[in-house]
């Protein structure tokens, strides 16, 4: 078995602090379990900040950091918390290499958790909030070697980058690949956490007789419709893009518009549902859950089982 992504972020923060003379800034770094065994046990000297719980401030201190050109790790524990902490990084990380010509390079680990009691304020996804600022790319890796791939993304370029990580993620040691299936019924385009859901409900619905290919988004913005997507829509002329942030206006309607235009396929959105999260389990807002896939999809798929005569899948005369 191969590293979990816990491990490959923990050893590659480690790497960073001890040789590029890098800086980790967060709350409550070592207090509970250093972000989820993330972190690596290192000191004040070494390069590991801990910050007040002020997160009106704090991500200015992070700006201010890779101002000065220290490349830091600025993590956000709660990604609920990122509408306390956008203003410094969308008004002045995301703009300051367009309007005055000054790179600054944060690396912004944005960590979602839901369930647990965690309630309305922390919870949730929220790569979308951050994808309307030119400037600030955004990406949602789950394996160990995606994450990697948005380090070394990082570390060639001198803009900052939003990783939206989810806790779920950092049990992880293998990777995800994309599914072609031959007489396909449907294409799923998951994203975050939706990916683990999505594999689930593909078996329940391979049972019943719905075949579904899987595209894996990782790179949110900019994004990109691959051939390999477009081959899939080309077939299939149905998709679904599954996302952990909430639906209306998020990314799972932005990118479904983006797949829908270039391949002139139907594409779809499901994310989570425009209400706040409760505190008792009964009134959560979790990421899509398998069954509330599975129930989408049979949906889309008898939709188009019963399009009139002389309409085709795309929805062509």
């Amino acid at each position: 078995m191969g590293r979990t992504v816990a491990e490959v972020i923990r050893e590659t923060t480690r790497d960073h602090l001890t040789n590029n003379r890098g800086l980790f800034l967060g709350q409550c770094v070592s207090a509970v379990g250093w972000i989820g065994g993330t972190v690596p046990n290192m000191s004040e000297a070494e390069g590991i900040v801990e910050l007040s719980l002020a997160d009106v401030t704090n991500a200015g201190i992070a700006v201010g950091a890779a101002l000065v050109g220290r490349r830091p790790i600025y993590t956000v524990r709660y990604q609920g918390f990122m509408w306390y902490n956008a203003a410094p990084i969308v008004n002045y990380a995301a703009k300051s290499k367009d309007v005055w010509g000054v790179p600054c390079p944060v690396f912004l680990r944005a960590i979602a958790m839901e369930g647990n009691g965690i309630g309305p304020v922390a919870s949730a996804s929220q790569h979308g909030l951050i994808m309307r600022m030119p400037g600030m790319p955004v990406c949602a890796p789950m394996s160990p070697n995606e994450w990697m791939e948005a380090w070394q993304w990082f570390m060639r370029h001198d803009d900052p980058l939003y990783v939206s990580e989810h806790r779920r993620s950092f049990v992880i040691d293998y990777e995800f690949d994309n599914r072609i299936e031959p007489d396909a019924d449907i294409t799923l385009f998951p994203i975050s956490a939706a990916r683990l859901n999505a594999l689930e409900a593909v078996e329940t619905l391979r049972r019943e007789g719905i075949i579904c290919d899987i595209q894996h988004l990782v790179w949110l913005k900019p994004f990109t419709v691959t051939d390999e997507m477009q081959h899939s829509l080309s077939r299939t002329k149905l998709g679904l893009v599954i996302d952990s942030d909430f639906e209306i206006g998020g990314p799972s309607r932005s990118i479904a518009y983006d797949l829908m235009h270039q391949s002139g396929a139907p594409v779809f959105a499901l994310g989570l549902e425009d209400r706040s999260a409760g505190v008792a389990e009964s009134l959560d807002n979790p990421t899509p859950t398998p069954e509330q896939i599975i129930r989408v999809v049979r949906e889309l798929v008898r939709k188009r089982q019963h399009a009139p005569v002389g309409v085709t899948r795309g929805g062509e005369q």
